[in-house]
């Protein structure tokens, strides 16, 4: 940080504590929202969504090939291959903004390109197969069947879109990753490895399953049994690691996981904090912004209307599936089906703490091109969907 930002902290500081109102009832509200919204945060997704996919992100950083990667996601390859594996190895995951930035940053570091690495980070969210159907269920098959096509159409066309304005950035970057890194071989076979990986992605998967709406079927019982899964899997990592790893090779996948944690953490919560100040939590209105206006200013299908769902849904955080239920009590309050699109499409894939990780990661440019894409591709979309609808 340069002095003048530190000076412009200080400075912001200062005016936020000589001016804000801190003995209204509602900024105390929001205030203490949002550390409730910090703490919610912490039990529900730390320990069982974001670390594994720390873990995971440190050990695609040290044993991923980046000549596989090149190969099958980077800017040379196949594009129906690559984004292909990008948006659906992001179904599958079925994370949320936040849990998918590692993975986004593990790939794109060790050698993915542009576009499908964005196509990963807007699919990982977006096309979750269970929020899918549950859309369907609750708010009606045509806003489901809205949601699945333009989630997959976007995860596509931004990745591209992206690529295509940074070509040249991206060329210069792959001349990079190309260098001798100085890896060596490993004792390891490539059957080994996948199995490695796919016992990492299985701990992240049952270890974030969450609760189904209904207390039967398959997905319930997959919810009941997920512990003893992933206890079984972590037996199973434990014996994989002692077996097919050295120590300096664990060692190293350590050190990459804690960078890449050092990294994130402290900006997911930030961003978590400062969502929970802003929105409060899930269908709670003790944000500082009453939920009530934003359920009168969505209403209809306007192109404001559209535009405000959009950028509301990009800086509000989601956690897996919670959208439905939101959107069900917004169209309840009066939101129009256009800006209910709008808001699915743009609100599981970005928040204000995956934003601030993002550019981090892609820098100021890139990440404001992605957000951009985002919601107006979202309000555009939401705008056509509310006129056929209507």
């Amino acid at each position: 940080m340069s002095n003048r930002q530190k000076l412009l902290l200080i400075v912001s500081v200062f005016l936020a504590a000589y001016y804000l109102p801190f003995q209204h009832p509602r900024m105390q509200n929001a205030i203490l929202e949002s550390f409730y919204m910090l703490q919610e945060y912490s039990r529900e997704h730390v320990l069982f969504c974001l670390l594994p996919a720390l873990f995971i992100a440190g050990a695609m950083s040290n044993f991923l090939s980046p000549q596989a990667v090149l190969k099958y996601l980077g800017p040379e390859s196949n594009k129906v291959t690559a984004y292909g594996v990008g948006a659906v190895s992001g179904a599958v995951l079925a994370v949320c903004s936040c849990t998918v930035l590692p993975l986004f940053m593990g790939i794109y570091k060790r050698g993915a390109g542009l576009g499908p690495a964005i196509a990963f980070l807007y699919s990982g969210p977006a096309i979750n197969i269970l929020a899918i159907i549950l859309t369907a269920r609750i708010l009606g098959w045509q806003l489901g069947l809205a949601r699945a096509a333009g989630a997959v159409l976007f995860s596509a066309v931004i990745g591209l879109i992206m690529a295509f304005l940074f070509r040249g950035e991206e060329q210069e970057r792959v001349k990079d990753l190309q260098m001798p890194n100085g890896q060596g071989e490993t004792g390891r076979s490539l059957g080994q490895t996948t199995l490695y990986f796919l016992v990492l992605v299985f701990i992240l998967i049952f270890a974030a399953w969450g609760k189904p709406a209904e207390n039967a079927g398959f997905w319930f019982a997959v919810y009941n049994l997920k512990w003893y899964l992933v206890a079984g899997l972590l037996i199973a990592l434990a014996f994989m690691l002692k077996s097919w790893f050295n120590r300096s090779e664990r060692r190293a996948w350590l050190e990459t996981t804690w960078d890449f944690s050092i990294k994130i953490l402290p900006l997911l919560f930030a961003g978590v904090l400062a969502v929970g100040f802003l929105m409060g939590r899930p269908n709670m209105d003790t944000g500082l912004i009453p939920a009530r206006y934003i359920g009168t200013l969505v209403g209809g299908n306007s192109l404001a209307a559209n535009f405000l769902a959009a950028v509301v849904g990009a800086l509000m955080y989601f956690a897996t599936l919670t959208e439905v239920p939101i959107v069900q009590g917004l169209i309840g309050s009066g939101m129009g089906q256009g800006p209910a699109l709008a808001l699915l499409l743009a609100g599981p894939t970005l928040s204000l703490p995956s934003i601030l990780v993002i550019n981090r990661v892609l820098g100021l440019k890139k990440t404001g091109v992605f957000i951009g894409l985002v919601v107006i591709m979202a309000t555009l979309t939401g705008m056509l969907f509310g006129t056929l609808a209507g």
